[in-house]
């Protein structure tokens, strides 16, 4: 539920930084010029910060791009393939 207050542009410029740190969490503040609103001030929303991920195990196995003079042959997969598990015979 929002809390709405409303102030007239002279009291803003006299106590904006009051009327700033007062600010509660969905609390609206109207300025008004003449009776009319003419802005709002609202809070921004707290950012969140999530915790760093943790780093994946070390797995022993290079990335990619780092082992110089390595060299993958365009039938990489193929090969790959062929050393897969054959069909069950019936």
């Amino acid at each position: 539920m929002m809390s709405m207050n409303t102030v007239t542009i002279q009291e803003a410029q006299s106590g904006l930084l009051d009327l700033i740190h007062g600010l509660m969490p969905g609390q609206v503040v109207t300025i008004t010029e003449n009776a009319l609103p003419v802005a709002q001030i609202v809070p921004v929303p707290a950012v969140r910060t999530r915790p760093p991920r943790p780093r994946p195990p070390v797995t022993g196995i290079p990335r990619a791009g780092s082992v110089p003079g390595l060299v993958v042959p365009d039938n990489f997969k193929v090969c790959l393939e062929e050393l897969g598990p054959k069909p069950a015979k019936r």
